[in-house]
């Protein structure tokens, strides 16, 4: 697939899941990450080491990291009553956006978007925040 992707959480809850998804974000391609409110360094999960080879950047609020996405990419972001993930066509440039563990992201911030992703489930709607952006990832690259 052309173009470029990035993946990051809105205010996220715990270090962990950022490493795991930062693993998952070098395992897939992804052009960088991101977290909006909280800063994170290297993590403990990130077994690979995967600050060496995709840039973490680190955004204090909504506003400022909307000032930072590139011409012509689009948010998307990945909650629970959007499009079924199996019947998505990844925009060509995309930044993925994951809500807090803990309640999700706000509506003001879902008002912004075209696309909301949300990811089908055969028990419970909500997945672990670094789970659910591995399966997007693995999404966007393999199954398309």
């Amino acid at each position: 697939m052309r173009g470029y992707f990035e993946i990051g959480v809105y205010q996220p809850k715990t270090q962990v899941n950022i490493g795991t998804l930062w693993r998952s974000a070098y395992q897939l391609g992804a052009a960088g990450i991101f977290t909006i409110g909280r800063r994170y360094k290297k993590q403990s999960s990130d077994t690979t080491c995967s600050y060496l080879h995709v840039p973490l950047r680190n955004y204090e609020t909504f506003e400022d990291f909307k000032d930072h996405v590139p011409y012509d990419c689009q948010i998307v972001p990945i909650e629970m009553g959007g499009h079924p993930l199996s019947n998505v066509v990844h925009p060509e440039r995309a930044i993925y956006l994951l809500g807090a563990e803990d309640y999700g992201l706000p509506q003001e911030i879902l008002d912004h978007c075209k696309l909301v992703i949300s990811l089908e489930s055969i028990g419970q709607n909500s997945y672990n925040v670094a789970v659910a952006g591995s399966i997007v990832m693995y999404h966007r690259v393999f199954v398309r």
